[in-house]
């Protein structure tokens, strides 16, 4: 055994013999059900109960799946390029990924939030962060498609994101990397010396079309802010960050972020902050952004605005307050009645759960503080402390609630979910993962309403659950039954990208309302066409617009002729109007043009530089009818 194994199997046995001193006496342990096989088996012809989104990490889309079933429906592409179908390339969606940074055909997708109507899921969005280039999606739950994405400026690294409030009035979004604010290049080392700073972004949401602007930043001290959730009921008004890095360590933040017994969970009054607004207490501050909006089949909106208001903690007094959290607190979750704000401090030894009412009784009064960061008064930890769940697990990170009076927390050390007993804080079950699980979701289990039944862990590594497919394994998902007293182990899965987090949404809430086509009466598209007569080619110069349709199983025009150099816009429409019978659109040897899928009664546009002279084919890629193979036509290139 050499010395780096040596050391390995040391760690392993004490992080296990750990792991088994945490194991409460008397809580029980998950196992596999004994009818797994059965709950997850979903017959032929039968469909599944639940929607399950994923963000998908670094493949920066999002995915669908059905549960129990676990079957994989849908990619839904958001910030990332889908050559699949033409996400991020054709005429009218490349400019959703439009920045201040120019065009960005990747992201870091992390948090997946469902609206809500009075703290319930109502079915009508999914928002979707991105980490990287700081920005905000909104996908339409009729079409599963993303609609709109919002740049956040002043910001870098948008990860507690995107959180809304009980009835999706705003979306949260905070730094996780703070820096000067406005930019500035300045020593890295100032970091600890205040030079660099967070902000909070209130983005507004229009109430009947989901349109999206930012309505407010508020600057915040220079640590990084981690994850958020809203409040519900009595807690309404509030929303809640946490942060780690309150050493502002610049350098091995694996150190030097971990040195302080407590860091933050950030409690800010929006409903507040909405007042000193008004009140004309924000100022105007630099900042630019993108807000791309694609209407219903058109081309991308894309403007660029300048400025936000800003809003200084000093400027507005009881909009934020610190609430002291051990230890690196990486998730903050909100229990349905809004009572119980519960920490995930990654080192901490205990999860700890403050009290939303002490947090009220005690905010303004100077004896429960301790002291000033920014003007934000840091309060005592026991002050608004409900409980601690004791030695619970290794390494606690995100908590979601089952309706019925119990809590599940993620824990990546010690590859377990918990579950415990708000108001006793009893640990009362263990349910094993495979392996180090982050996130965990529950349907409906950040919402006011859960509707429970399934629970799912996101888990980090797969190690020997499935067949080995070269270096890296498909990322893990597991389920689980809660619908009992015991959990149980229902099956593993694996995912697409790298799921962070999810919503599960009831089937019977949105299937009922998925669109099946566009209605062609309907096709405003400016380069739209509604039949087969209005088919026509169109020179401007060396531009050559062809507008052109399809139907089983032909295009119109037949064949098309252009010149060397020109520039071809296909301006194709599906004439289709039955549901799932899209078309495709490919062209020999494009360069810069994937493959098009044009949904019924859609126009999308393919630009083509033609080049030498020559005959070049194009064809439907998507199999449509019997005679799928014959809807093809040819291109010829003159000189």
């Amino acid at each position: 055994m050499n010395y780096k194994t040596l050391i390995k199997s040391v760690l392993l046995i004490i992080v296990g013999t750990t792991a088994l001193a945490f194991c409460k006496k008397g809580a029980a342990t998950a196992t596999l059900a004994s009818d797994a096989a059965k709950k997850v088996y979903v017959a032929p012809g039968e469909k599944d109960e639940v929607y399950a989104f994923l963000s998908g990490g670094f493949n920066g889309q999002m995915s669908v799946y059905g549960i129990p079933s676990a079957r994989l429906f849908k990619i839904i592409p958001v910030f990332s390029v889908f050559p699949e179908n033409g996400y991020g390339y054709d005429e009218e969606t490349k400019d959703m990924l439009k920045t201040t940074h120019g065009y960005v055909p990747w992201d870091d997708s992390h948090h997946v939030e469902a609206s809500m109507t009075e703290g319930k899921q109502d079915g009508r969005w999914l928002f979707l962060n991105a980490n990287n280039t700081p920005r905000l999606a909104r996908i339409d739950l009729k079409a599963f498609e993303t609609k709109e994405i919002l740049e956040i400026p002043n910001s870098a690294g948008n990860h507690a994101s995107p959180f809304a409030t009980e009835n999706t009035e705003y979306l949260m979004a905070a730094t996780r990397f703070s820096v000067p604010i406005p930019q500035s290049s300045v020593p890295i080392e100032n970091f600890s010396k205040g030079d660099f700073k967070g902000t909070v972004t209130m983005v507004k949401v229009e109430p009947k079309t989901g349109r999206l602007s930012i309505e407010l930043q508020v600057l915040v001290p220079g640590f990084d802010y981690d994850l958020s959730h809203c409040g519900k009921g009595k807690s309404h008004d509030w929303c809640f960050f946490t942060s780690y890095n309150t050493e502002q360590a610049h350098k091995m933040l694996e150190v030097g972020a971990s040195k302080n017994d407590k860091d933050y969970i950030l409690a800010f009054n929006w409903v507040r902050a909405k007042q000193c607004l008004d009140q004309g207490k924000a100022t105007a501050h630099s900042g630019e952004y993108y807000r791309n909006y694609l209407p219903e089949n058109k081309p991308v909106v894309s403007e660029k605005i300048s400025g936000v208001k800003m809003l200084h903690p000093k400027d507005c007094s009881g909009m934020m307050y610190y609430l002291p959290t051990p230890k690196s607190p990486h998730g903050t979750d909100v229990d349905p009645t809004g009572e119980y704000i519960v920490g995930g401090g990654k080192l901490a030894t205990v999860i700890p759960v403050h009290s939303f009412t002490k947090l009220m009784e005690v905010k303004d009064k100077p004896e429960h503080r301790t002291a000033e960061i920014m003007n934000i008064p840091v309060l005592k930890y026991e002050s608004t402390l409900a409980g601690e769940v004791k030695k619970p697990c290794l390494g606690p990170l995100h908590t979601e609630f089952d309706g019925q009076g119990y809590a599940y927390t993620s824990c990546f050390v010690s590859s377990e979910v918990v579950k415990w007993e708000l108001g006793t804080w009893e640990v009362v079950q263990h349910l094993p993962a495979y392996y180090s699980v982050g996130h965990l979701s529950i349907v409906g289990g950040s919402s006011k309403e859960p509707y429970g039944k399934y629970l799912i862990a996101l888990n980090k590594i797969t190690k020997d659950r499935y067949l080995p497919v070269g270096m890296e394994l498909p990322q893990s998902a597991q389920l689980y039954d809660i619908s009992g007293r015991k959990a149980e182990l229902l099956s593993d899965f694996p995912t697409v990208g790298e799921p962070h987090y999810s919503q599960m949404i009831p089937a019977k809430l949105l299937m009922d309302k998925a669109a099946k086509i566009y209605p062609l009466e309907e096709n405003k598209h400016p380069y739209g066409i509604k039949s087969e007569k209005e088919a026509r080619v169109v020179r401007e110069g060396n531009t050559v617009r062809v507008y052109m349709s399809q139907i089983r199983s032909h295009f119109k025009p037949d064949t098309i002729e252009v010149k060397r150099g020109d520039t071809v816009y296909f301006h194709i429409t599906n004439l289709e109007q039955d549901f799932d019978i899209p078309h495709g659109f490919a062209v020999s040897g494009a360069p810069e043009m994937p493959n098009l899928l044009i949904m019924p009664g859609q126009t999308r546009t393919f630009k083509w530089k033609a080049p030498n002279p020559g005959i070049y084919p194009f064809y439907c890629t998507d199999f449509c009818s019997a005679l799928h193979q014959e809807m093809q036509q040819y291109i010829r290139v003159t000189p």
